[in-house]
């Protein structure tokens, strides 16, 4: 096995307009109804009380309010402006800024955005947000996109699904009220109608990252996306797949790390 990925940074959704933060709302697709499940499940049979939800990395809020029913109290932090106007939008409210108290959160979620954290500074700071027998709950879904010269160390850690993401005893500094017996990994796999992956790959960071390399092809039918849908489609009709009937299934394209902190 490799050694675990070094603390990346992430440079592109954080310098987010306001407009791409709503073209990334509208596009970027949704969690299965199956992982929000198994997450409040798993929540539930482990202890686990629904007072306070926090999402760290909320982009636009998918996951926020997806388990906002669940829950008294939803925080979603993010350091891009331009997803959390996107949020507010959607239904978020504007708070302060004031730092989340300690031992106040029961579910704490990361959804498609820990390949981004240092983790030690993460699990550190869980740790301390976290009522004792909380919940992190951190999940991502693999991304197809293999732009190399336009990927990040955390674009490769996500592609990976998350096999070397440091864990609170990993770290340099293990953080101990992490209880190691109650770590759970999920995998999951994933169908994707070819219509909609023009849109899907146009939420991905490395795509952003191309389209600022050449922004007189971006949104034009030279897009990174259009051509790589194009190609897509041209092999499936070659082998024989009806037209309008083009669907991509994958295995083990998403993964869920739940651990508890200890009670």
């Amino acid at each position: 096995m490799s050694e675990p990925v070094a603390p990346p940074q992430e440079k592109t959704f954080r310098k987010f307009s306001h407009q791409q933060g709503a073209e990334y709302a509208q596009h970027r697709r949704d969690y299965h109804p199956k992982l929000y499940q198994t997450l409040v499940d798993h929540h539930t049979s482990t202890g686990g009380q629904f007072d306070t939800l926090l999402d760290v990395g909320c982009g636009p809020g998918l996951a926020a309010r997806a388990l906002a029913p669940h829950f008294r109290h939803v925080i979603g932090i993010d350091p891009s402006e331009g997803m959390l106007n996107s949020a507010i939008e959607l239904g978020g409210e504007s708070a302060s800024s004031e730092p989340i108290p300690d031992g106040s959160v029961d579910l704490l979620v990361v959804s498609t955005a820990a390949h981004w954290f240092n983790m030690p500074l993460f699990w550190a700071r869980a740790a301390q947000v976290l009522k004792p027998g909380g919940t992190v709950a951190l999940w991502t879904n693999g991304s197809i996109i293999r732009l190399d010269d336009y990927m990040e160390p955390g674009n490769r850690h996500n592609r990976e699904l998350y096999v070397n993401m440091q864990l609170p005893w990993t770290v340099p500094d293990p953080v101990t009220e992490f209880d190691k017996e109650s770590f759970v990994r999920k995998e999951w796999g994933t169908d994707t109608p070819v219509s909609d992956l023009e849109k899907v790959m146009a939420t991905t960071s490395p795509v952003a990252r191309w389209r600022e390399a050449h922004p007189d092809a971006a949104n034009t039918e030279e897009d990174i996306t259009r051509t790589m849908r194009r190609e897509i489609e041209k092999a499936m009709h070659d082998a024989g797949v009806e037209e309008g009937k083009e669907l991509l299934s994958g295995t083990a394209a998403a993964v869920m790390l739940i651990v508890k902190k200890k009670a």
